[in-house]
């Protein structure tokens, strides 16, 4: 059997200190791995982002929308030299992390829910589980351990506890939209907690790879005794501390094994799943570190260190390997809060450059000499939508939320900035796109067009804002200015109505750079 050390990484060291970590320190070190890579391919960085470009790419990293016009005419008065890591920090301690974050991993965690209605039924219940976790700063190790150790009745008689009430707050659509089967589950946890893809390997060795399919199916085994009794989801468990599986259509009986090789220490009362969760989640586990601060690494630049995100192998080496050693090592010794890294990254000037090339040596997205650029989520799109136009739903419901992100839904990594010729018609034909860029839909646009006291320019000015979280260039304004004029007074709404639309539906509105 191949040993999990082979890909080159050392364990995860015990911190020599016991000093907490410090964002701004952490964020000095990844500048200096960054710059050091730049200066040795000869690779000019990108000039410092503006206050504008900073503002709307922190709100939608972090909060999962643009920011509401107020917040930019606030952050944009702010003398205070040390204003973008306050806003850093009032975004990460807001109501809105939590929410957005939960979102972003239920995606990682639950795909299926992109293209699979049935399994959009659990959907409430986990984005609300996850959202009490992220609103009480749960360290992530916890939170997974949490997850993957959730209890599942062993009783026939007991309620369905996620179909009764789908919005309660629930882990167990992890297991449910998996079909309860070892194998699904033990691809994911792989996948999404340790970033590598053994599910290659469940029917044979990966032929690329270095995962054996005895390993996949030693990992599947710690799931084994999850397997349902009968067809539905939520009949009972057959045996929690099952600690073997039958490889299917063989004679082959694997007992439970790490994918380090390592047999677990079994006591008389242990349960195989949680034996897993506190391998996958132990400090000393370098892959789990490297992981999530790669994962977290992507979310803010759009493509990880290691990319994609979830697919560590031989032939996929890092491009910073150091720096993903040093993003590890301070994630672990900060007891994994994923705030402190977010922090951290947020604070460098890797991520505070433009998204914009402004030299040809920045075309290689890999030495992240400029910010990335990265297409919103379904989720990103509607919330920055809704509160760009102001736009409240009738009665509190959710339907056309609910509608735009099944039509919009993204096939693939939201990382990449093309959207399919579908998605780009859906906005710009959509009826959810058409309602709020009118008057019936957008107090945003009335407000623009009514407010006594105010000149076309003026009037302008308001949507730039609301959309593009920017003031329009003199070029922009005379030309906008110039197309509604030609609309006379009488017709001044409508034009102002089609401005919105246009900007809407740019692509400075709807990619985040």
């Amino acid at each position: 059997m191949r040993a999990f050390s082979a890909f080159g990484f050392a364990l995860i060291a015990a911190s020599a200190s016991a000093a907490p970590p410090v964002p701004a320190q952490l964020a000095a070190r990844i500048d200096a791995h960054i710059d050091a890579r730049l200066k040795a391919e000869k690779v000019t960085p990108a000039p410092r982002a503006d206050d504008t470009e900073f503002l709307r790419r922190a709100y939608i990293d972090l909060t999962g929308r643009v920011p509401a016009p107020h917040d930019v005419h606030e952050f944009l008065a702010d003398s205070d030299p040390n204003k973008r890591a306050k806003l850093v920090g009032d975004l990460l301690d807001g109501p809105r992390y939590a929410t957005h974050f939960a979102t972003v991993w239920r995606a990682a965690l639950l795909p299926e829910t992109a293209a699979d209605a049935q399994a959009r039924i659990f959907q409430p219940g986990f984005e609300a589980w996850l959202r009490l976790k992220f609103r009480a700063n749960v360290p992530y190790d916890k939170l997974v351990r949490e997850l993957l150790t959730a209890p599942i009745s062993a009783d026939p008689r007991a309620p369905d506890p996620v179909l009764r009430d789908p919005a309660k707050p629930n882990p167990l659509a992890f297991f449910a939209v998996k079909d309860a089967k070892a194998e699904n589950l033990a691809a994911a946890t792989a996948r999404v907690f340790l970033g590598v893809q053994i599910e290659c390997a469940q029917c044979h060795d990966h032929p690329f790879g270095r995962w054996e399919r005895d390993q996949f199916w030693q990992t599947a085994a710690f799931f084994s005794g999850v397997e349902r009794q009968g067809d539905n989801l939520f009949d009972p468990v057959s045996d929690e501390r099952r600690r073997e599986i039958m490889i299917p259509n063989t004679k082959r009986l694997l007992k439970a094994t790490f994918l380090d090789g390592a047999e677990p220490k079994w006591t008389a009362d242990a349960l195989p799943r949680t034996v897993l969760a506190e391998w996958v989640t132990a400090k000393g586990n370098s892959y789990f570190a490297r992981a999530t601060a790669n994962r977290i690494w992507g979310h803010l630049f759009g493509r990880g260190i290691v990319d994609p995100v979830d697919d560590f192998n031989e032939a996929n080496k890092p491009s910073h390997p150091e720096l993903l050693d040093e993003l590890a090592q301070a994630l672990a010794d900060a007891d994994f809060d994923l705030k402190f890294l977010l922090r951290a990254v947020c604070l460098t000037k890797a991520y505070q450059r433009t998204s914009a090339q402004t030299h040809p040596s920045q075309a290689d997205p890999r030495h992240f000499s400029r910010a990335g650029v990265k297409g919103m989520t379904g989720e990103q799109l509607y919330d920055s939508l809704a509160l760009a136009t102001g736009y409240r739903e009738p009665g509190g419901r959710s339907t056309a939320r609910e509608r735009f992100l099944t039509q919009f839904a993204l096939r693939g990594p939201a990382t990449e900035p093309e959207t399919s010729i579908t998605q780009a018609l859906a906005l710009m034909n959509g009826r959810f796109l058409n309602l709020v860029t009118s008057a019936a839909g957008s107090p945003t646009l009335v407000a623009a067009c009514e407010t006594p006291g105010m000149t076309p320019p003026e009037r302008i000015e308001v949507l730039y804002v609301a959309a593009l979280g920017r003031k329009p260039t003199v070029k922009e304004l005379e030309r906008m200015a110039k197309f509604v004029a030609l609309g006379g007074t009488d017709r001044q709404a409508e034009r102002l109505s089609d401005v919105f639309w246009v900007l809407l539906n740019s692509a400075e509105f709807r990619l985040n750079h």
